[in-house]
């Protein structure tokens, strides 16, 4: 997704700060990484109080194979489908991803 497409979803937060991170995309507002970019999807940040909400609406957890081959589960949760054709849902996503960002300082 280019920047552009980002910053739109990313609109109701106000600006966002984009930076090339590990082969992807880190996503910040006001300093706090709250979305990442792997592989041309957008994965939202979640923690304990919001990933129930993000798998009741069908989100996947993302994940990657460790050294071990275990796979290691990251906070990071791909957009539920309906918001993605609905600038107002994804909003209150984005907007969930930005609590989540600021609960784990």
């Amino acid at each position: 997704m280019d920047r552009d497409g980002i910053e739109e979803m990313f609109q109701a937060l106000g600006p966002v700060t984009i930076k090339r991170m590990f082969g992807g995309k880190g996503i910040y507002h006001e300093g706090r990484i709250l979305a990442l970019e792997v592989q041309g999807e957008i994965l939202l940040k979640a923690d304990e109080e919001s990933a129930a909400d993000f798998s009741a609406a069908g989100s996947r957890q993302w994940y990657y194979d460790g050294k071990s081959g275990k796979p290691v589960k990251m906070p990071y949760w791909s957009i539920p489908d309906e918001a993605l054709d609905d600038p107002d849902v994804m909003a209150i996503w984005v907007r969930r991803a930005y609590e989540a960002a600021l609960r784990a300082r």
